[in-house]
C-alpha cells in the first residue's frame, strides 16, 4: 500500500474517531466495492474501498486497499449501496390474517411489543438501516427505539412519531365503528379536537420521546366508516401542531388523500404529505413552492387493492370498497408529480396491509411511475435522508456518515428489482447479514 495513502487513510481514522466518538481506536474496517452507488452522484463508481473507523466512514477510495490491521470485507463482485431508508413504516403491528376489530380489542401493549422486535429485525435484515415509524402505539414505538440504540434487539433506526393525530371520528380514531360502551386508554391518545388540545397533544408527545409528529388531516382507507376525501381537521388544528412541532424541532408528517387537506396541510407548513392519492396540478406547485416532500406509499395501494378483490373479509367494513377507489390513480399521481418536480421521498406504508421486510418492492413501483432506477434508490437515501434531517448521519456513503451499507449481486440500475434481493447489511460498522460464502 503507498505509504501516501496509509497516511491518509490513519489521519482520517484518527480524526473520525476524536471527532465522532471521542474514544480510543477500537476497529478498522475495509470495504472493497466492485461497484457503488454512494447516494450522491449519478454515476455509479468502479473498484473502491470504504473505509470504516468504528461505527463511521472516514473515506472513500479508489482502489483495493489493504491497511495494516484493518478486516476487509471482500464485495469486490457486488454493487455496494448505502442503507435504505423508509419514510413510511408502523412498526408495531402487522397484517396476519385475523379480523382487524378482534385483535384491536384482544392485543394489548405487551403482545405487540414483543412481536415488533421480529418486525424490525426482518426490515433490517431488507436492508432498510433506518425507518421513520409515522403511527404507532407511543410507548412501544419510543421503546423499541431505545432498545435498538442500546443495542439489546436488531433493528434499523427509528425516528419515532408514536400516536398519529387527528380529530374525533377522524382516520386515526381507534372508536370509529366500536360499541360506544368500549374503551381502551391508548385509544384517545392522538385525538384532537381544538387548536389548544392539538398544541398540548403534541407538546406531551414531545415529553414521551418521540421525533416527529403524524397528523390525519384527511379520512383514510382502512379506518371504519371515514372518507378519505374529506378534509377532516381545521386549518387552526393543522397550524397549531405544525407551528408547535417545528418550535420543538420536530418535522410533521400529514396523512393526505384528499385535495382539500393535501393542499391545506402543504400552506400550513407540513414536512412531508403521505399518500397524496387526489392531488393536482395546483397541489404540484404548492409542493414545490413549500419545498413539501412527496412519500407516495405505493407499494400499500398495490397490496391493497389485490387484497380487497381476493379477501376483502380481512378488511375493516367500508375499508375494501375504499381501497378500490384509492388505489387505481396511486401510480399515475407519483409520475405526474414526479414530472412537475415534486421532491419524492420513498415510503411504502409497510405494515397497513404487507408484512415487513417486502419494503424494497416498492422501488419497481417508482419506476412504473417513471422514475429512473437512480432517482427511485435516491428517493430512499439521500432524499429520504434530507426528510428525516438526517443527511450529515445516513443516506450516503461519505466520510462522517455512518457506516450503514448494503449490497447486492447485480446491478439495481439495470433491474431496480434486485433491491429485493439484498445480500449484505451492515449497520454502523456492525454486519448484521453476511455476503454469502463462495
Amino acid at each position: 500500500m503507498p505509504m501516501i495513502r496509509k497516511l491518509r487513510f490513519t489521519a482520517l481514522a484518527v480524526m473520525a474517531s476524536t471527532l465522532v466518538s471521542g474514544t480510543a481506536i477500537s476497529k478498522d474496517v475495509v470495504i472493497h466495492a466492485g461497484r457503488l452507488i454512494d447516494g450522491l452522484s449519478n454515476t455509479p463508481k468502479s473498484q473502491v474501498s470504504i473505509l470504516i473507523k468504528d461505527d463511521r466512514i472516514v473515506g472513500v477510495e479508489q482502489g483495493f486497499l489493504r491497511p495494516d490491521g484493518a478486516e476487509i470485507v471482500d464485495l469486490s463482485k457486488a454493487t455496494v449501496l448505502p442503507g435504505l431508508i423508509d419514510t413510511h413504516v408502523h412498526v408495531t403491528f402487522e397484517p396476519d390474517g385475523r379480523n382487524p376489530i378482534v385483535k384491536r380489542v384482544t392485543r394489548s401493549d405487551l403482545d405487540t411489543a414483543i412481536a415488533s422486535t421480529t418486525y424490525v429485525n426482518r426490515v433490517l435484515l431488507a436492508g432498510f438501516t433506518s425507518v421513520r415509524d409515522v403511527g404507532s402505539s407511543t410507548g412501544v414505538g419510543v421503546a423499541l427505539k431505545r432498545a435498538i440504540n442500546e443495542g439489546t434487539i436488531p433493528g434499523p433506526r427509528l425516528w419515532v412519531a408514536g400516536a398519529a393525530l387527528g380529530p374525533t371520528g377522524g382516520h386515526g380514531d381507534a372508536h370509529n365503528g366500536m360499541d360506544p360502551a368500549l374503551e381502551n386508554p391508548h385509544w384517545s391518545d392522538g385525538v384532537i379536537d381544538g387548536p389548544d388540545e392539538a398544541r398540548k397533544t403534541v407538546r406531551r408527545l414531545h415529553q414521551q420521546g418521540t421525533d416527529l409528529i403524524k397528523i390525519m388531516p384527511s379520512g383514510g382507507v382502512l379506518s371504519i366508516g371515514d372518507d378519505p376525501n374529506a378534509k377532516m381537521m381545521t386549518d387552526a388544528e393543522i397550524k397549531a401542531v405544525v407551528d408547535t412541532a417545528h418550535e420543538l424541532g420536530m418535522k410533521v408528517a400529514a396523512h393526505a388523500h384528499g385535495k382539500k387537506a393535501i393542499d391545506a396541510a402543504i400552506r400550513m407548513g407540513v414536512d412531508s404529505i403521505e399518500h397524496s392519492t387526489f392531488s393536482d396540478g395546483e397541489s404540484y406547485k404548492l409542493y414545490k413552492q413549500y419545498g413539501t416532500y412527496l412519500v407516495p406509499t405505493l407499494l400499500v395501494g398495490k397490496y391493497g387493492s389485490d387484497l380487497a378483490r381476493s379477501h376483502p373479509e380481512l378488511f375493516n367494513p367500508s375499508a375494501a370498497a375504499k381501497a378500490l377507489r384509492v388505489a387505481p390513480g396511486m401510480v399515475r399521481m407519483a409520475g405526474d408529480a414526479h414530472k412537475a418536480g415534486v421532491k419524492i421521498a420513498f415510503g411504502t406504508d409497510t405494515a397497513a396491509l404487507m408484512p415487513h421486510g417486502h419494503n424494497a418492492e416498492e422501488f419497481a413501483l417508482l419506476v412504473k411511475a417513471g422514475l429512473t432506477p437512480m432517482e427511485a434508490i435516491k428517493a430512499a437515501t439521500t432524499n429520504a435522508a434530507d426528510l428525516l434531517g438526517a443527511s450529515d448521519r445516513v443516506g450516503s456513503v461519505q466520510s462522517g456518515r455512518y457506516a450503514d451499507l448494503i449490497a447486492v449481486s447485480g446491478d439495481p440500475l439495470t433491474d431496480v428489482t434486485e433491491l429485493e434481493r439484498v445480500k449484505f447489511v451492515m449497520k454502523g460498522g456492525k454486519t448484521v447479514k453476511s455476503w454469502p460464502a463462495n
